[in-house]
């Protein structure tokens, strides 16, 4: 029984075919997956990403997503394609304003620093300011701090268990994403979020359940700064404390389908030795949560390479078939699917401090914006990084950044 058969799927060339623009060239995939890592206000990022890939045409059947990812990819899939880049402007716009009405000398100064040059020392101090301000006001439709400190209660409420209250988010949410087109529309959409009495995580999957607000709520409770939220009397917190990528659940997904995946992380597992303590803070960060994503992407390689030379192994067989029990064994091991991971990766400016992920100022958003939207250009002149890849190799990846290092690599 050949690897094809197995999955039910035939096979598609793996030979080079022209293609006049990168919408065509990701046609070539049965399934194209964008996949959002999370990282609060480092989202951003991922907006730029989504704006390069609408403006070539590009529209992912898949969207999964953790935390900022979740909100970001429900904003996506709630939405008719024209409207879904006004509608990542519209919630960014909103949430980097501060969520009082004492907000204004934040404000003020953020306007004032407008005007002076974009210097490291100036952006520095307008991502501080930002930052304070967002953990002493909060976020203008996202979350606000609460009135009594959660220290005065041990009941086990969301008052007594964490920080702000995120109900603004509920509804922001609900005006900005339409769920009954999630629930009954052609794109799919999952979010990661951990159940707090199992610690494991669990995946919450328009192709398998109805999602509402909660859902992407519950991916986005990061404790304990927010409360956890309960769905069919289950608590469950941000997914990122657990896998803040939801790669390995969109390539386990059955059946296997040829897969064009955009990964966009917003923390580096790279980086410089710390050399002050801000810096252990920020790198502590990286590498916690950008959950290894290099590893779990070669595992996920060495798996489906494994899964195509077992099934060259069967053909290769003088009658191409195995015992009954043990082809029944194999078979969910049997599959010749190939993946293209492309991964862009967020590249933290020097200015930035370990509060990045909570300096929610315009001007920061504006700045990860622009990078998302570069780094995805950029990527997008690349039509070898789209090439469908040889079924013996099974998983092929392309970073942008990565490709550009090994160039300057004397």
């Amino acid at each position: 029984m050949s690897a094809s058969r197995a999955t039910g799927k035939k096979a598609r060339g793996t030979g080079p075919a022209a293609a006049a623009s990168p919408a065509q060239w990701a046609a070539r995939y049965e399934q194209v997956a964008l996949v959002l890592q999370g990282g609060g206000a480092l989202g951003a990022y991922q907006c730029g990403v989504c704006e390069a890939l609408q403006q070539a045409g590009i529209h992912p059947h898949w969207l999964a997503g953790t935390s900022i990812g979740a909100i970001n990819a429900a904003l996506l899939a709630g939405n008719a394609p024209e409207h879904r880049i006004e509608r990542l402007q519209t919630f960014w716009r909103e949430i980097t304003r501060l969520g009082n009405a004492v907000a204004w000398p934040f404000e003020a100064v953020a306007r004032a620093a407008a005007w002076l040059p974009p210097t490291q020392a100036v952006s520095a101090g307008l991502s501080a300011a930002s930052a304070i301000g967002s953990v002493a006001l909060g976020q203008h439709g996202f979350f606000e701090p609460r009135a009594i400190s959660p220290l005065a209660y041990a009941d086990g409420s969301a008052q007594a268990t964490s920080l702000y209250d995120t109900r603004p988010l509920k509804r922001t949410l609900e005006r900005l994403v339409d769920f009954d087109r999630i629930n009954h529309g052609s794109v799919r959409l999952a979010v990661g979020a951990a159940n707090i009495d199992t610690g494991n995580v669990r995946y919450f999957d328009s192709a398998l359940e109805p999602l509402r607000a909660e859902h992407i709520m519950a991916s986005a409770a990061l404790p304990p700064a927010f409360p956890a939220i309960e769905i069919d009397g289950k608590a469950y917190w941000d997914g990122g404390i657990v896998s803040n990528t939801p790669l390995d659940y969109v390539l386990a997904a059955q059946p296997r389908r040829d897969s064009l995946v955009f990964q966009v992380d917003l923390w580096s597992a790279r980086g410089l030795r710390p050399q002050t303590l801000m810096d252990v803070l920020e790198r502590q960060k990286d590498i916690q949560y950008s959950s290894r994503t290099r590893y779990g992407t070669d595992t996920v390689a060495r798996e489906q390479k494994l899964r195509n030379a077992l099934g060259r192994l069967i053909e290769s067989l003088p009658d191409g078939k195995l015992p009954a029990q043990l082809e029944a064994d194999l078979q969910p091991w049997l599959c010749d699917r190939v993946f293209n991971i492309v991964h862009l990766i967020y590249q933290a400016k020097h200015h930035e401090e370990q509060y990045k992920d909570y300096a929610f100022g315009a001007s920061a958003m504006r700045e990860h914006w622009r990078s998302g939207l570069d780094d995805m250009q950029r990527t997008l002149e690349r039509e070898d990084f789209f090439s469908v890849p040889e079924r013996s190799l099974g998983v092929v990846t392309h970073d942008i950044h990565r490709a550009f290092a090994q160039t300057q690599t004397p």
